[in-house]
């Protein structure tokens, strides 16, 4: 029986490329199958075998939790050098920032109108 080792929907090509990189490095026998456009089918790394699906999952484990300790480290030096929140991201791209609080002012008027015309 077919095992799901990981789902592969909103994951960066990045991190896809390095399992798939682990995987190939410890010989174990996955199959690949793609998300779908529509976010009908998840898609994501399989493995028939019950004993590869218990390896690959501990090398996934393993895998994660090293990945995550090196995007935190990442985010923290980026924070440290001013690069990460509002006001940053609002130097580098003020247009794109300024139409995105726009629309999600409009939103929230459009939404909160009915209520306000009752009183």
């Amino acid at each position: 029986m077919p095992h799901h080792l990981m789902n592969l929907r909103h994951v960066p090509d990045d991190e896809a490329d390095e399992i798939r990189d682990l995987f190939e490095a410890h010989k174990v026998r996955y199959y690949e199958t793609p998300p779908s456009r529509w976010g009908i089918s998840m898609g994501g790394f399989w493995v028939h075998d019950d004993d590869e699906a218990e390896r690959a999952q501990a090398l996934l484990e393993h895998y994660q939790s090293e990945r995550q300790a090196r995007q935190q480290e990442a985010f923290a030096a980026r924070s440290l050098r001013g690069e990460t929140g509002f006001w940053y991201h609002f130097r580098q791209r003020p247009v794109s920032v300024l139409a995105a609080v726009l629309a999600v002012a409009a939103i929230a008027a459009l939404s909160l109108l009915p209520f306000i015309s009752l009183g």
